[in-house]
């Protein structure tokens, strides 16, 4: 058990857009399944310093696991799952090239889209 006078690192950085309604919703269940504390959730808006320009951080989700490299879309989702014990067989599988390859798939689909749903959840959460 670490000391509080420890310095924590954690074991997956992620990157969100924090004036996106969805990804607050996502990002607030990720935090309460992150019971170990392993992520780093930084508001892209916020950042003092972002190894990605910011423009393209908006643009997809991006997380980078301690020591490798970042990554985004559907990659970058599972590098999150991996740090989450109850998520982790998922983060595990997506290490598959196939299933990876369908969840980028999904994840292409799901952008394509999120532009209606964010202007959805704006509207629900404004009423």
């Amino acid at each position: 058990m670490q000391s509080p006078n420890e310095s924590a690192v954690a074991d997956v950085t992620v990157w969100y857009d924090s004036d996106c309604p969805l990804c607050i919703r996502e990002i607030n269940l990720m935090r309460r399944l992150d019971k170990r504390r392993a992520i780093d959730f930084v508001e892209i808006q916020s950042a003092a310093a972002c190894p990605v320009d910011i423009e393209t951080l908006m643009k997809r989700f991006h997380a980078q696991e301690r020591g490798q490299p970042i990554v985004s879309g559907a990659a970058a989702f599972a590098a999150m799952w991996r740090a989450i014990p109850l998520l982790r067989p998922l983060g595990v599988l997506a290490k598959s090239r196939p299933i990876l390859w369908v969840l980028e798939r999904l994840y292409l689909g799901f952008l394509r889209i999120r532009p209606r749903l964010q202007r959805r959840v704006r509207r629900m959460v404004e009423t």
